[in-house]
């Protein structure tokens, strides 16, 4: 009595999982079987961790430093704030920034850069993801133009409407849009 239970996580896909997950993405039944025997196969205890989140980015950048970059998106991703990715965060998370229109994959983009969720975006919290950015492809040089700081005065200045200073969710994707340069730096993918 009084002793607290940690909520387990079925390693089970269920027909309710499978249903919300096809609403929410271009996945069939049979992709979201494969996605999730891999899942279970990498996570058997239906959760992802932060250290194992890592350690898959890590296989696609293996020359950069994934952890600042694999903290902020991981922060993102686990969307209940339990400490864990569950197969479905998963898999809408992989779906948003890679199924997703332009528009859907920028707000991906924004919620990640936007570390104090306040819905927006300051020039502190813009350098920081560019230089998790960076060490996560390796990129060295950061004088110059390529100086974290200014880079992300330079973006703010040039996407900022109001002249506040911080991007809104609507400032950040109409000039991800109309800006070539700054959409291939922020949102390579999008």
């Amino acid at each position: 009595m009084g002793a607290k239970k940690s909520k387990e996580v079925s390693t089970e896909l269920t027909a309710k999982q499978i249903a919300l997950i096809k609403a929410n993405t271009k996945y069939t039944d049979q992709e979201i079987r494969e996605w999730h025997t891999g899942f279970i196969r990498d996570c058997p205890n239906g959760k992802l961790d932060k250290k194992k989140f890592a350690e898959v980015y890590k296989q696609f950048y293996p020359d950069g430093k994934v952890d600042k970059y694999c903290k902020h998106a991981f922060d993102t991703f686990d969307t209940n704030h339990d400490g864990s990715i569950t197969f479905e965060e998963f898999l809408l998370a992989i779906a948003a920034t890679s199924q997703g229109n332009v528009d859907e994959r920028l707000s991906v983009a924004f919620d990640l850069y936007d570390i104090s969720n306040d819905g927006q975006i300051d020039q502190k919290e813009l350098a920081t993801m560019i230089s998790a950015m960076y060490d996560l492809v390796g990129e060295q040089d950061r004088k110059g133009d390529k100086d974290p700081k200014k880079r992300a005065a330079d973006i703010i200045t040039k996407l900022d409407l109001t002249g506040d200073k911080k991007l809104t969710k609507a400032e950040f994707i109409s000039g991800c849009k109309t800006d070539p340069v700054i959409h291939q730096m922020l949102a390579p993918n999008a």
